[in-house]
C-alpha cells in the first residue's frame, strides 16, 4: 500500500493521495507543499519504491497481526474460547519466528560488516561531497517571512531570511517533541497564530502544534492524529483526524472568547480518504473525498467560514477531479470526459456542476501530469512524455500556451513550496538519480528558463542516459531508463540494478541518491523499467496493469531485463533486482515466472502476500485497496486471478536468486506476518529444490531476512536509511561477485 503524505493538494491528488516512497537523501525531502525535515542531526528519508515520493505513496494494506484484531466493540460478537487459543498460538508462532529470524540475521550480518562499513563510509563522502543547501521553504506574508531550520521555525524580514538573523518562534526540543520532525508550518491570515504538525519515525499520525505568535510566543493547543489542516479565518482552523490509517473527519476549532471544536463532515464510505486544501488565493478551503476512481469537492468561502461547506460536484464514479479558484470561477483538474486523462476545465462558483465545466486546455496522448501550480495570472503544469519532462505555461489572459522542453538528463522534478501566488517567476529543481537537484526559475514575462547558480554542484558529465523502449508480450512498447559510466567498457560484463514498481499509477521514485551515484562510479549500470501498473503514461498505463491486468506489468518487468541482455546491458549472473512495497508483487512474481534472468533481489518492506491480505477485510486498508487489485471474497475470478500472480502462493521448488529483504517491526502497512510466511516458504522451496539436484557445486541462494526494530514504513532516521542502503548494497556485491567494494586477498571467483 502506498504512503499518503501530510500535505493536501493537486500533487496529491496526482500521485494518489499517498507521498512518493522513501528515498535515501538528506537534503532531498522538501515535499511540493510543506516543510518537511528532520531535527538536526536526522534527516527524514521517504521509502524508496526502489528507484519512488516518493514519493512517495504504493504499500500492501495494513498490518494489525492476528492477535490484535479481535474487537469488543458494540455489536462485535466475543471470540470463543477455541479462536482465543488459536489467537495465543498464532501469537506464539510469530513471535517464535520473529525470534529465530532476528538470530539469524544476527549470525549472518557479520559476513557483511566489513563492506558494509566501507560502503557506508563512501555514501557520507558522495553526501559531503554534493550536499548543498537551496535553502528551506519560505512562507511570505508581505515583509515577513517564515521558515524552518533543524526543528526550530524562525521569523524573519523578506530581504534578511537567515537563521541568525531570524526570531525562533518554536523549537521541537524546547517542548518536549525532540524525536520529532515538522511536517508542515500554517501561518493564519493575520499572523496571529502557527499551526505546525510533527511526526516521529515509528508513528503513521502527526500531533497539530498550535502557537499563539507574539512576544513570547505560547502553546494554544495540541491536537493529536491530525493528517492535514488549514486556516479558514484569522482564529478558524480547519483540519482532518486519522485513525488506523483512515482519514475521514472534518473538524473546525476557533480561537477566540468563546473556543469550541465542531464536527463539520464524515466519510461513511471506506474506499474514501478526506483532506483538506486552501486555495491559492485563500478565498476557499475544500473539503476533498477522494477513492482511487472518484472524488467528491466540498467548499469552505473562508468570508463565511462558519457556513456549512457547499457541493461542487457529487462523486461519480470514474471521475476524479480536484479544484483551484479564481476571479469567481473554479478551476478543475479532472478525468471527466474521453479521453479519460487529466484535462483542466472551468465552471463558475455559483454553477460548480459537471454539466457546467467548459475545457480550458486537454493533455495530448499518452502524457502524464505531474503537477500543476495556478498562480494570479497563469497556471504551470509540469509534464512526462516519452521519458522527457516538460514545462506548459498557460496564460489566463491570452489563453496561449508556451512549453519549454527541461534538460534531457532531468528525470524528476519538485516545486518549490508555497510560491507567491501573484509572482510573476516560478522556482522549481530538477534532478535524476544520478543527477544533485539544481534549482530553476521560470519566468512568466520572458517565457525563458534560469539556472540558478546558488552554489557550483557540477552535473555529472561521465554519466550516460539512455531511453529505451522494449517490446512486451502483446506488443506495447514499455519504457526504460539506463544509466551508465561513459566511461565503462564491456558493459555485458558489468553489474545491472534493475528497479520496479508499477502500481498505484505511480512513477518509480528517480530523484537523486547518492547510492546510485556511487554505483555509477563504480561501474554498474542501473535501470528503471516504467511497467504498467505506474504512472508513467498517464492513467490509462495505470488501468492497463492494476486489477484484472496485474500479470501485464510482470510480462512489461520481463520484457525489459530480456531487452537489456540482447542490448549488452550486463547479463544474468550481473543482474539484480531492486523493488519495494506494492513493487514486491512483480519482483516476487518474476522469481517465481523467470528466476533464471536475474542473480539477486534487494526488497524493501515487500508487499507479496496478497491473497491473503486482501481476504482480511478488518484491516485497515484492504477495503480501499479493492480498488486497485480487486475484491477475491465477492469475485472468485479476482481470487482465482491474484492467486496467479501472488509470490506467496506461487512459489515451488526450483533455482532462485538470493534475496534480501528489509521489514519493520512496526510497519503499519505490510503485514511482517505475511513476510515472515514468505521468507519460511521460500527458504524451504530453495532447500527442497538442493536436495533434489546433487550435482557437483550445486549453488543454493541466501535468502535474508533483516527485521528492523525502528523506523516504518513511510520514515526512517539518516543513520537507519544510511545503514541500510549499505548493507542492500553490500549483499550485492557479494553476490554478484563485484570485487572492487569487497578489497580481498584472494581474487574473486
Amino acid at each position: 500500500m502506498r504512503v499518503r503524505t501530510s500535505c493536501a493538494g493537486l500533487r496529491n491528488l496526482l500521485q494518489g493521495l499517498r507521498c512518493r516512497v522513501r528515498y535515501y537523501s538528506k537534503h532531498s525531502c522538501l515535499q511540493t507543499v510543506c516543510v518537511y525535515s528532520k531535527i538536526k542531526p536526522k534527516q527524514c528519508c521517504i521509502l524508496d519504491c526502489a528507484g519512488s515520493t516518493c514519493t512517495h505513496r504504493t504499500l500492501p494494506p495494513g498490518s494489525i497481526l492476528p492477535w490484535r484484531c479481535f474487537s469488543c466493540k458494540e455489536g462485535t460478537k466475543i471470540p470463543s474460547k477455541r479462536k482465543q487459543n488459536a489467537s495465543i498460538t498464532s501469537d506464539l508462532l510469530y513471535k517464535n519466528l520473529l525470534k529465530s529470524e532476528q538470530e539469524n540475521w544476527n549470525d549472518i550480518s557479520a559476513r557483511y560488516k566489513a563492506m558494509t562499513k566501507r560502503i557506508k563510509e563512501k555514501l557520507e563522502e558522495l553526501h559531503n561531497k554534493c550536499t548543498f543547501s537551496l535553502g528551506s521553504p519560505r512562507i511570505r506574508f508581505g515583509e515577513n517571512v517564515y521558515f524552518e531550520e533543524n526543528g526550530c521555525v524562525f521569523l524573519s524580514k523578506a530581504d534578511d531570511v537567515d537563521e541568525e538573523n531570524g526570531d525562533m518562534l518554536f523549537s521541537t526540543e524546547d517542548l518536549g517533541f525532540s524525536d520529532a520532525f515538522i511536517q508542515r508550518i500554517r501561518i493564519s491570515p493575520d499572523q496571529r497564530y502557527m499551526a505546525i504538525s510533527l511526526k516521529s519515525e515509528n508513528s503513521e499520525e502527526a500531533t497539530c502544534v498550535i502557537i499563539k505568535l507574539g512576544h513570547f510566543p505560547v502553546v494554544e493547543k495540541v491536537i493529536p492524529s491530525v493528517f492535514s489542516f488549514e486556516w479558514a479565518a484569522n482564529d478558524v482552523l480547519y483540519y482532518t483526524s486519522q485513525k488506523n490509517l483512515k482519514c475521514q473527519n472534518v473538524f473546525m476549532t476557533t480561537f477566540t472568547n468563546q473556543k469550541h471544536t465542531k464536527l463539520v463532515y464524515t466519510e461513511h464510505d471506506a474506499r474514501f480518504f478526506v483532506d483538506i486544501y486552501c486555495t491559492k488565493d485563500r478565498r476557499f478551503l475544500t473539503i476533498n473525498s477522494n477513492s482511487k476512481t472518484s472524488s467528491e469537492v466540498w467548499l469552505i468561502d473562508c468570508r463565511y467560514p462558519f457556513k456549512s461547506p457547499v457541493l461542487v460536484q457529487a462523486r461519480t464514479k470514474g471521475v476524479i477531479y480536484h479544484v483551484e479558484h479564481r476571479n469567481d470561477e473554479l478551476y478543475i483538474l479532472t478525468t471527466y470526459g474521453e479521453p479519460a486523462e487529466y484535462k483542466l476545465m472551468k465552471a463558475p462558483v455559483a454553477a460548480s456542476g459537471k454539466e457546467n465545466w467548459q475545457l480550458v486546455y486537454a493533455l495530448e496522448k499518452k502524457t502524464k501530469l505531474v503537477d500543476l501550480e495556478m498562480f494570479s495570472d497563469h497556471c504551470i503544469m509540469f509534464l512526462k512524455n516519452a521519458g522527457h519532462l516538460y514545462l506548459n505555461a498557460i496564460s489566463f489572459f491570452s489563453h496561449s500556451v508556451q512549453s519549454i522542453k527541461l534538460p534531457t538528463w532531468a528525470c524528476e522534478f519538485e516545486l518549490e513550496s508555497q510560491p507567491e501566488h501573484t509572482t510573476s517567476t516560478c522556482y522549481f529543481q530538477l534532478t535524476s538519480p544520478v543527477h544533485p537537484p539544481k534549482r530553476f526559475a521560470y519566468s512568466f514575462k520572458e517565457n525563458n528558463l534560469i539556472e540558478q547558480a546558488v552554489q557550483e554542484v557540477p552535473i555529472i558529465t561521465n554519466c550516460h542516459t539512455t531511453r529505451l523502449l522494449a517490446k512486451s508480450k502483446d506488443e506495447t512498447l514499455v519504457p526504460i531508463t539506463v544509466f551508465h559510466n561513459m566511461n565503462s567498457k564491456e558493459l555485458h560484463r558489468k553489474p545491472l540494478l534493475v528497479h520496479v514498481y508499477g502500481a498505484y499509477g505511480i512513477d518509480l521514485n528517480m530523484s537523486f541518491k547518492e547510492d546510485k551515484l556511487m554505483l555509477i562510479e563504480e561501474g554498474w549500470i542501473l535501470a528503471y523499467c516504467h511497467v504498467r501498473g505506474g504512472g508513467e503514461l498517464g492513467l490509462t498505463w495505470h488501468k492497463d496493469g492494476c486489477q484484472h491486468n496485474k500479470l501485464k506489468g510482470l510480462h512489461d518487468l520481463k520484457a525489459c531485463i530480456m531487452l537489456l541482455h540482447e542490448l549488452g546491458f550486463s547479463q544474468p549472473k550481473y543482474t539484480a533486482l531492486a523493488a519495494a512495497s506494492a513493487g514486491g508483487i512483480l519482483a516476487g512474481a518474476l522469481c517465481n515466472t523467470a528466476p533464471e534472468l536475474i542473480r539477486a533481489m534487494v526488497l524493501q518492506a515487500p508487499f507479496v502476500d496478497v491473497l491473503n491480505t486482501m481476504m482480511k477485510t478488518h484491516l485497515p486498508l484492504t477495503i480501499e485497496e479493492q480498488e486497485e487489485w480487486g475484491n477475491p471474497l465477492a469475485d472468485e475470478k479476482c481470487m482465482k486471478y491474484i492467486k496467479s500472480y501472488c509470490p506467496y502462493q506461487n512459489i515451488k521448488p526450483q533455482c532462485y536468486p538470493s534475496v534480501f529483504i528489509t521489514a519493520y517491526e512496526n510497519d503499519q502497512r505490510v503485514p511482517l506476518t505475511g513476510v515472515l510466511r514468505y521468507v519460511r516458504k521460500l527458504r524451504k522451496a530453495a532447500l527442497d529444490h538442493a536436495s533434489r539436484t546433487s550435482e557437483k557445486g550445486n549453488w543454493v541462494p541466501n535468502i535474508i531476512l533483516d527485521i528492523q526494530a525502528s523506523g516504518s514504513h513511510c520514515d526512517s532516521s539518516w543513520e537507519d536509511s544510511l545503514n541500510e542502503v549499505a548493507r542492500h548494497l553490500a549483499f550485492l556485491n557479494k553476490e554478484l561477485e563485484v570485487c572492487h567494494l569487497q578489497h580481498h586477498s584472494k581474487p574473486c571467483k
